[in-house]
């Protein structure tokens, strides 16, 4: 338990991702005071815990110095949870290694008393992918400074949301015969993500942790195809064929990867080429410093598999990184938005209030689907998934909860606010750029105005080609939308759906 007369903060860089989503609101129930670093503060404060009294959130970035010297002076300690395995980044490790100088910097210059840092398991001079290299030298680069940092080295982590389980859930639910590279006999050592999160707690209050490095896993060693075998029967899914493919390479791994589950081929190659590393544990000695109840990977599977049944997937790898606006996407902007912009507004009006509407509204994507011809979302998903796209494996987090920066099938919410609005970003392929908004308006006699607008920017002759080829399907897929919208919510249409003009300033 924290010291009640200890009032400095935690800081948490890295509180938006997969851990940090679930670190932060377990150090607010221990009674942590806790200071969140994000790059779009709206991500977390929408959350659930989003306006705790004891949480503080920080415009910055990890890599911006003066946000980050700003947003940590006088804390504490601090966790780094920051990773750039970014699709969008093609050397991942200059930015990595950018970040972590910034931190060492900054918490040498607040005094901090300790350094918290969840890297990865490997062995360095075995041939260490470039990911897990880059895991390495993050630590090494943390522990430059006056501050003592505590490493805890983890392999694959379990839990409902992560990256790994993702992936070994939809091959092991979608191929009864999988095939794989050599690296399916590598032993390995994962951990469940509950014991991950009591660990990264307890370092705060256990002086022995500090300035010391410890590999966390559950004490059974494993092969991947043993992880199969086992998510198969936990999923009660029939005995999976499990067939080692030499000629089978880390690249051909992740395009078999993107197209058979969500992570995208550019994230699944670093995660498939760490694979080839035998990840065990070496030195167990925070077992004994923070004893727990070690769950083994059946049992950690057998909870990853409830959360995801149950729709109640805390965090996820898809809540990494920011919230990009959309400043174009007001009528009206100036041309210095980026040029004209192509809408399609539509409304209907609904004999129902703005809080029977918006459950429906909230639930779209996902299993629930668009409200309308869902064959062709589901074609459009496969055809951006195809030419490298995110699709629509992504699903959504939560099929009732909808936060700002969660992913929802081929868009990113970029903004929320119940139960008035949704602003959705496009994140598919497109030669331009795309939003969807949707406004409930509450009216005088007790009805609600929903208004869609969809607008597009387009880049170049081939944006306006696309524009002007898939305006025909507006009329049938737009208005069949609002109608499933009404549908869902168990109301009746008033008027519409129908075009209209919008005023100056407004939709998002």
């Amino acid at each position: 338990m924290p010291d009640n007369h200890n009032t400095q903060p935690i800081f948490v860089a890295g509180a938006g991702g997969y851990i940090g989503g679930r670190l932060v609101p377990r150090l607010l129930d221990a009674g942590y005071r806790v200071r969140a670093l994000a790059r779009s503060p709206q991500k977390l404060s929408k959350r659930r815990w989003g306006k705790h009294p004891n949480l503080e959130i920080v415009q910055g970035d990890i890599l911006d110095y003066s946000s980050l010297q700003q947003g940590i002076a006088g804390c504490r300690a601090a966790y780094y949870l920051v990773h750039s395995m970014n699709p969008a980044v093609d050397d991942f490790s200059l930015t990595d290694r950018a970040a972590a100088m910034n931190m060492t910097k900054a918490a040498t210059a607040a005094k901090l008393q300790q350094i918290i840092y969840l890297g990865g398991l490997g062995e360095e001079g075995s041939g260490l992918s470039h990911h897990l290299q880059s895991r390495t030298e993050v630590g090494r680069l943390l522990q430059l400074g006056s501050v003592p940092v505590t490493i805890l080295r983890a392999a694959m982590i379990i839990g409902s949301g992560s990256a790994s389980f993702e992936i070994l859930r939809y091959l092991v639910d979608r191929l009864p015969v999988i095939l794989t590279p050599r690296w399916v006999d590598t032993p390995c050592q994962p951990i469940g993500v509950r014991n991950v999160m009591h660990y990264l707690i307890g370092c705060l209050e256990c002086p022995e942790t500090l300035g010391e490095t410890f590999d966390i896993g559950q004490p059974e060693i494993l092969s991947y195809h043993q992880l199969m075998e086992i998510y198969a029967e936990e999923a009660g899914l029939r005995k999976r064929r499990i067939i080692p493919l030499p000629f089978l390479t880390p690249r051909l791994s992740s395009y078999w990867i993107h197209l058979l589950t969500p992570i995208p081929a550019a994230l699944a190659r670093p995660l498939t080429e760490g694979l080839k590393n035998p990840v065990v544990c070496h030195d167990n000695r925070i077992s004994e410093l923070l004893p727990q109840d070690l769950f083994d990977c059946r049992k950690a599977i057998h909870l990853a598999l409830e959360r995801t049944r149950e729709h109640f997937v805390e965090s996820s790898w898809t809540d990494s990184g920011p919230i990009y606006p959309a400043e174009w996407s007001v009528r009206g902007d100036p041309a210095w938005a980026g040029g004209k912009t192509f809408t399609d507004s539509r409304r209907v009006v609904i004999e129902a209030t703005p809080d029977d509407i918006w459950p429906a509204l909230a639930s779209i994507g996902g299993e629930v689907g668009w409200y309308y011809a869902n064959w062709l979302w589901k074609l459009r998903g496969m055809m951006d998934r195809a030419i490298g796209g995110v699709g629509l494996s992504r699903g959504r987090r939560d099929h009732q909860e909808i936060y700002p920066g969660d992913a929802l099938d081929l868009w990113r919410v970029v903004d929320v606010k119940q139960p008035e609005r949704l602003l959705l970003n496009a994140e598919m392929k497109l030669p331009g750029k795309a939003i969807l908004f949707f406004e409930l308006r509450p009216l005088a006699d007790g009805r609600t105005e929903l208004r869609q607008i969809a607008r597009f920017l387009p880049r170049g002759l081939l944006g306006l080609c696309y524009w002007y080829a898939i305006t025909p399907l507006h009329n049938y897929v737009f208005d069949g939308m609002l109608r499933g919208i009404v549908k869902a919510s168990q109301a009746r249409i008033s008027s519409g759906p129908e075009r209209f003009m919008e005023e100056e300033k407004t939709g998002p």
